[in-house]
């Protein structure tokens, strides 16, 4: 408790620092440096040869210094596998990528690992103490990598399977979020009609003296609720939305009953379905590939799958793998896994590359939502269209009908 509290306190000093000066030969000079204390700031140009005329302390870490992505994360297990593969020693390669990275809140957290490394501890064990940022699998690999003498492959490796899991995800979201958006972009226009455009021609009808058509009636008695009610259905929407999230975060069986409902939805959920299997064979392939023993890697994939119900299974696969079960069959077991990556699994096994048929089940299940989420936009847009070519298109001609009929008449 005491040193995650001191570990807190040692991150809220963390600022920014504008700094300005002369360089060799008298030339202007001007930058950004992320520290504690001003001391360090002289200390870190002094050795650059740097005469300071002015230092400015901007902000702490809390504000203004972005927030930390996987995609941040992805690019610094590069950076840090480039710099060592080329031969540079770890603490000079955390300072080269710290002063490439443009995102003052990544570059904080580098400067923080290169303290760490700095005061003895190693870099796998800096990694674990900010396990927000650097997950499970991250720390083992890295940790196999210091034990082997082989750090930068293993950082290759992480980077990329981060690389990978980061196009999937990009994939699933497009899959969900353009629908939902096009959609909800649809509704939105159409409630604008009804609340503001409709009541306008409501007024312009009263005049007529006659009896409006049918589907104007209709029209003008759904702009009415409308103009009642919206309010109420824009507040009952985002209730619904914060419940839902607060219920997901508070109740681990809650999530798990949305997580099995996601996977039934059409289309949607085999999506998901087959984003899950390629999670946890790519994190299978990469930890297990990396030397870390099977039932330790199964532990680190099931957190990787992105889906309850696959996160569930895999902990039974676990725990029969550890009573000297084989993969295969324990993945038959659960009921959850398709037959062809059961089967594949079975001929890694059978043959000893399990990783390398991991991976090819991966890149297999990768390109099966790829498809999907091309055929599912192709299919869409035309849908949507439609739908909201009648949506709009029927709220016009409604309104237009009893002015098409004065017409006639006169």
């Amino acid at each position: 408790m005491a040193t995650a509290t001191l570990r807190k306190s040692q991150k809220l000093k963390l600022y920014r620092w504008r700094w300005t000066g002369k360089g060799p030969h008298g030339r202007k000079v001007s930058g950004e440096i992320i520290a504690g204390r001003r001391v360090e700031v002289e200390k870190e140009l002094a050795g650059q040869n740097i005469m300071i005329k002015n230092i400015r302390r901007k902000g702490g870490i809390g504000g203004g210094m972005g927030k930390i992505k996987p995609r941040d994360i992805m690019l610094f297990a590069r950076q840090m596998a480039t710099m060592i593969r080329a031969g540079v020693p770890v603490l000079q390669a955390f300072q080269v990528v710290a002063e490439s990275l443009k995102k003052p809140a990544m570059c904080a957290l580098v400067q923080e690992l290169m303290n760490d490394v700095a005061a003895g501890a190693s870099f796998s064990e800096a990694l674990k103490r900010h396990p927000e940022h650097f997950d499970r699998l991250f720390s083992n690999l890295v940790e196999a990598g210091e034990q082997s003498g082989s750090l930068d492959r293993m950082l290759e490796r992480v980077a990329t399977y981060k690389e990978k899991l980061e196009t999937l995800k990009s994939r699933v979201k497009k899959a969900l979020w353009y629908p939902a958006a096009v959609i909800a972009v649809g509704i939105a226009v159409t409630a604008l009609l009804l609340i503001k455009v409709v009541p306008q021609f409501e007024s312009l009808f009263h005049g007529f003296g006659a009896e409006l058509p049918a589907m104007t009636r209709m029209t003008i008695e759904l702009s009415e609720f409308a103009q009642a009610y919206w309010l109420w259905g824009l507040g009952g929407v985002a209730a619904f939305i914060f419940l839902i999230r607060a219920g997901m975060k508070r109740s681990e069986a809650f999530t798990y009953r949305m997580h099995a409902l996601a996977l039934r939805i059409p289309v949607i959920g085999k999506i998901l379905d087959k984003s899950a299997v390629a999670r946890y064979s790519r994190t299978l392939a990469t930890t297990f590939g990396a030397g870390v023993p099977l039932v330790e890697a199964l532990d680190t994939a099931a957190g990787a799958t992105g889906n309850k119900v696959y996160e569930r299974a895999v902990e039974q696969i676990r725990e029969d793998v550890s009573t000297g079960q084989q993969l295969h069959f324990a993945m038959r077991m659960t009921e959850q896994f398709p037959p062809l990556a059961v089967q594949m699994v079975g001929i890694g096994e059978e043959a000893g590359s399990l990783d390398a048929m991991l991976n090819r089940v991966a890149d297999y299940y990768e390109e099966e939502v790829d498809n999907m989420v091309d055929t599912l936009t192709s299919l869409l847009e035309p849908f949507i269209i439609v739908v909201l070519g009648v949506m709009v298109g029927g709220l016009v001609i409604s309104m237009y009908l009893p002015i098409f009929e004065l017409g006639s008449v006169i």
